[in-house]
């Protein structure tokens, strides 16, 4: 199940569901829709190491926007910061960002219960495209879970992407043991 409109209202009320900044305007029948935050990055290293921490170079989106090319791979972060506490939270791109030829995740659209912060964006496009900040790029939805958590992903030690800024964060992969 999906919540609704109403029931993501309910959430809110109860603290169970945050998003900052909130507009009204943003809440679908089943979804919330994010923006795209005005800041962007790109891996500095063309060959990327699992291995290794990869490092990245942040830039910032003109007020005019920014072409996206589709050689280059973009970490992007939504404008909102949320917070989830009692649901899975769902990130997948709007029709009208996939109408465009971006894809706004890579793998990572699911979040976990607990799960505290801006979302980092895994970007890329089929072909050259204009994107500006504040753009609508994405929606939330939200699941509700059955049974009780016994560790919220914000309360692991080992939590990698806890409390993420409004900025993108590069891969922690090399945090793992492999």
């Amino acid at each position: 199940m999906i919540l609704t409109d109403k029931r993501i209202l309910e959430e809110m009320e109860k603290g169970t569901i945050k998003v900052v900044p909130y507009n009204r305007a943003d809440l679908g029948s089943n979804s919330y829709d994010v923006h795209l935050g005005s800041t962007m990055a790109l891996y500095v290293d063309e060959v990327l190491d699992a291995k290794k921490h990869n490092t990245i170079e942040y830039f910032e989106i003109p007020d005019e926007g920014i072409v996206l090319e589709p050689s280059k791979f973009y970490l992007g972060v939504t404008l909102e910061y949320t917070e989830t506490h009692a649901h899975v939270p769902f990130l997948e791109g709007k029709s009208s960002t996939g109408r465009l030829g971006i894809d706004i995740h890579a793998t990572a659209g699911k979040g976990d219960v607990g799960f505290c912060g801006n979302w980092t964006l895994e970007i890329s496009c089929k072909q050259p495209v204009r994107v500006y900040k504040g753009m609508p790029i994405g929606q939330l939805i939200y699941f509700p879970v059955d049974g009780e958590i016994e560790v919220k992903y914000n309360q692991k030690s080992n939590a990698k992407y806890s409390g993420q800024p409004n900025k993108p964060i590069e891969s922690m992969m090399w945090k793992n043991k492999f």
